[in-house]
């Protein structure tokens, strides 16, 4: 079975799960993205269809929030916080920083698919940032040189 064949079928089952709740379209596509990785534009007018809304309507809900990909994720994703507390603590250096260590803009992934990097706005550490998770790990005080030590690491970890 193709990937793109699998892919829709748990669309589909997801869609015909969710559909008939209020405000189905916001679950349907964490749903997707839990199961998948990511929302295909493929999946965008199945979903459309199956909660009947426009396909511009899913399209706009897809882009409009930052959590939702639309292509797959590197094999590590890393989650600069970017809110204010960890403004204050020097997190948009960090944040530079690690756009030029990985090659790659938030919302991209590097050339080898090994990471992507993405912003978020509280990863619940205020009293400790700036604070990045890496997958399911979470660090907190990180400096430039503990940011390259934990890339270092998981570039080993292949």
């Amino acid at each position: 079975m193709s990937t793109q064949t699998f892919d829709m079928a748990t669309v589909e089952a997801i869609i015909a799960k969710r559909k008939s709740m209020p405000g189905a379209l916001l679950p349907i596509l964490h749903d997707i993205q839990g199961a998948i990785g990511y929302i295909p534009p493929s999946a965008v007018p199945a979903i459309a269809e199956g909660i009947n809304v426009s396909r511009a309507e899913v399209h706009g809900v897809i882009t409009y929030y930052h959590f939702f990909r639309q292509h797959p994720a590197g094999k590590h994703v890393v989650q600069i916080c970017r809110a204010e507390a960890c403004q204050a603590r020097g997190c948009e250096d960090l944040a530079s920083h690690a756009k030029e260590l990985l090659g790659c803009d938030f919302h991209g992934t590097t050339d080898d698919n090994n990471f992507s990097l993405e912003t978020v706005y509280c990863l619940g550490q205020c009293a400790s940032g700036p604070a990045v998770q890496i997958d399911d790990d979470l660090y907190a005080r990180v400096s430039k040189e503990k940011f390259n030590r934990l890339i270092q690491a998981k570039r080993g970890v292949q």
